[in-house]
């Protein structure tokens, strides 16, 4: 019995050794390739000043002005919206906003609330002079859009989601343990995971180049101070988001992934969203959450055609 304790413990501390030989490798790994990447991003975009901080924008094109917002945790709005941005600057300004901890956009300590996070979207937009725009955004989006709409009437003409959020969408009350995520990604368990699962950019309009930088981005902003506390937001900005709604009166062009397995009701609530305004008009695709990395054709081509219908 003693010698099969002696070896169990000895097993177990050969375990724990090569457990934390493995986190201190990945820790150092992890800060050296932090180091060596941040001499690598490229920079883009144009920094404009919010709340004392840069805020990262990209605009390109000429024509009626769309404001791009990005769903939660993209690493690069700028990149990751690449294609559907070259489809629509054709005929159409696009702005491309990066909030804070974003991109390129400095990280900020300010609560992530959807007031705040508006605020400082808003006062990007403010600063390039922009005045009457389409809000389109991507996922989280839709629910900071609802607000912004409410706030700022007379500068939102329209929304455009992509597969966006909606108040009281199953799954929004989850408490996120960010506390051991924010462990995870110092000891470099993030990066690893993130290597050994590749990337959602599989489609031929990303570039290597492109997805090499979205990778380094990503390994930079995911899991930030910023990221973070958003993250812990979540479950109240959605609780915040209960009973509200966009105004009446403004249209609504809803991109919505057509058969959502895990959420079957998915497209009924985007449905009803449409109904409860006097325009609204839901598209089905099939397709990823992502809609724009393989979509971004078909999504620039129905708005073109929807704003057609509209005059």
């Amino acid at each position: 019995m003693k010698t099969f304790a002696r070896r169990a413990l000895l097993a177990v501390t050969a375990v724990g050794a090569v457990l934390a030989l493995g986190l201190a490798t990945t820790t150092v790994v992890h800060a050296v390739a932090s180091s060596v990447e941040s001499d690598r991003i490229e920079p883009y975009g144009t920094p404009v000043t919010v709340d004392g901080k840069q805020m990262n924008v990209v605009v390109t094109g000429e024509g009626p002005d769309i404001v791009l917002l990005p769903g939660f945790g993209t690493a690069s709005p700028a990149l990751d919206f690449a294609p559907l941005v070259a489809e629509l600057a054709v005929d159409h300004r696009v702005t491309v906003v990066e909030p804070f901890g974003y991109g390129l956009s400095d990280g900020t300590d300010a609560e992530r609330t959807t007031a705040n996070i508006v605020t400082e979207i808003h006062d990007a937009v403010t600063a390039l002079g922009l005045e009457r725009y389409t809000l389109m955004g991507h996922s989280i989006a839709g629910i900071y859009g609802i607000e912004y709409a409410n706030r700022y009437p007379d500068e939102v003409t329209a929304f455009v989601g992509i597969d966006s959020s909606v108040p009281g969408q199953p799954g929004m009350d989850a408490e996120f343990p960010t506390g051991l995520l924010a462990v995870a990604k110092n000891l470099g368990l993030v990066r690893l995971v993130a290597a050994v699962s590749g990337d959602d950019y599989g489609d031929a309009a990303y570039s290597d180049h492109d997805r090499e930088q979205l990778a380094m981005l990503s390994n930079r902003n995911s899991l930030s101070p910023t990221y973070l506390d958003e993250m812990a937001h979540i479950r109240t900005n959605f609780a915040d988001a209960l009973g509200t709604g966009f105004p009446k009166g403004l249209p609504l062009l809803l991109f919505v992934v057509a058969n959502n397995e895990s959420n079957p009701g998915w497209l009924g609530l985007h449905e009803e969203q449409a109904a409860a305004v006097s325009d609204g008009t839901v598209v089905p695709i099939d397709g990823e959450h992502y809609l724009h990395h393989a979509h971004h054709d078909e999504i620039a081509t129905g708005i073109r055609e929807w704003s057609d219908t509209r005059g």
